[in-house]
């Protein structure tokens, strides 16, 4: 905790002047520290990966730097990264986990490691010319309505695609690991969230449409990716269809398919496995090359020139274990973003969300015959779907710095009605750069 705040201090200290944004060179850089509180809730059993009944604390702290470097067409980006954390019980017990913070590498020693170093390559292909502002991983420049966009290298995948305006980022907007993306979606990353590959995407005012394949870690949710990329790798593509609301107000309607190639075990195969052994079923002892795919959609619309909302929707064939992101087989989120100059403070925001998880049979069968996943196992299952609601409110107290206040209340945590409500209180402080 005391390394996290000495650390942030150090680095304000040669950031506090204005970046020149006509300049080739950019840097941006950020802090975020969560500091997140649960109650003790209703558990009458506990099983390996279990949400614990008591109650915890949780933070994270993380760092980053963003430089960028334009030369003419091509734009090259870098960011070293730092993080400390604890999370609940673990990093157990529930499908949408309330910090999206949290990494499965964090730890409570202040770390640092290389998340991004990618190539974005533009051919401008005509049509009006669009500036683009200055931001992290953006540098100031311009591009014609329709053009070819190549981003290769070492990335988030969320970077690139789904890219809802309003629900992806826990350093400023909501917090639960269901708003970062569709959580239903396995989308290729390491234990840290991010992962090496490349995409492609031709952009005009009509559509958008984008596709991309990047590796896969070489065991469930681990650090360490598989090169063999023809063999086992994740692909997904997008299509992007903006529109137009009554009164003109601007929205986009996004389709999503994904599959992926890993080193994973069916459930239905462990569940077979372990048949007539007296023993639960290890999806661990039945992995091989397979493969998972899901679909998606999500819409994000401007309601008003301070409000702004969002559906998205997820499956995924349920069939073979979690492999990159989270538990969630089935996933339904909802949420509206208000800026805070609808009450005169136009750097405030505030926010509400609600999301609906869900897991396939054979994922039910396997957890309810004590099967442990990399995140659940309560040693039994009463199914229910997992609901959560959230609310944050985020106060603007200096330039590039904002202080929020959020609450979650998650029920049947894990899908099981046997557990829970769990409530989970949050402070958020952010700074920017």
């Amino acid at each position: 905790m005391r390394s996290s705040v000495w650390f942030l201090g150090v680095l304000l200290l040669p950031l506090s002047s204005p970046a020149d944004e006509g300049a080739p060179f950019e840097l941006h850089a950020q802090a975020t520290h969560i500091r997140q509180y649960k109650p003790a809730l209703n558990s009458p059993y506990s099983g390996t990966n279990s949400l614990l009944g008591g109650r915890e604390w949780s933070y994270t702290f993380t760092s980053t730097l963003y430089f960028g470097l334009r030369a003419g067409d091509t734009e090259v980006y870098f960011n070293p990264e730092f993080i400390q954390g604890v999370p609940f019980s673990g990093l157990h017990g529930e499908g949408g986990f309330p910090n999206g913070e949290t990494q499965r590498g964090a730890g409570p020693r202040l770390s640092g490691y290389n998340a991004r170093l990618f190539v974005r390559h533009t051919w401008n292909l005509g049509g009006a010319v669009e500036e683009q502002a200055s931001e992290a991983n953006q540098v100031r420049t311009s591009y014609s309505a329709e053009r070819l966009v190549l981003t290769a290298g070492k990335l988030s995948v969320l970077d690139v695609f789904d890219a809802v305006d309003y629900s992806h980022d826990p350093r400023t907007q909501f917090m639960n690991w269901s708003s970062l993306t569709y959580g239903a979606w396995d989308y290729p990353a390491d234990a840290r969230g991010y992962t090496w590959g490349a995409a492609l995407e031709y952009i005009t005012p009509r559509y958008q449409l984008r596709a991309g394949r990047f590796l896969v870690p070489v065991e469930s949710n681990g650090l360490r990716l598989d090169w063999a990329y023809g063999q086992r790798y994740g692909d997904v593509a997008e299509l992007e269809l903006p529109y137009r609301m009554a009164g003109g107000r601007p929205g986009a309607l996004r389709l999503l398919a994904f599959r992926n190639r890993v080193n994973g075990g069916a459930f239905d195969d462990a569940i077979a496995r372990a048949s007539g052994s007296g023993l639960p079923p290890d999806i661990t002892a039945v992995r091989h090359t397979q493969s998972k795919a899901g679909i998606a959609a999500g819409t994000q619309l401007e309601l008003s020139d301070h409000v702004g909302a969002y559906v998205r929707a997820g499956w995924n064939d349920g069939k073979t274990e979690t492999f990159m992101f989270t538990e969630i087989d089935r996933s339904l989120a909802a949420g509206v973003l208000v800026k805070g100059g609808l009450w005169g403070r136009a750097e405030d925001s505030a926010g509400l969300a609600a999301y609906v998880n869900g897991l396939s049979q054979p994922h039910r069968n396997y957890l309810a015959a004590g099967g442990l996943g990399f995140f659940l196992g309560d040693g039994h299952l009463n199914y229910a779907s997992e609901r959560i609601v959230e609310a944050f409110y985020s106060l603007h107290v200096a330039k590039g710095t904002a202080l929020s206040a959020g609450v979650q209340r998650i029920a049947n945590p894990g899908y099981n009605r046997d557990r829970g409500p769990a409530d989970v209180l949050a402070v958020r402080l952010h700074w920017d750069y």
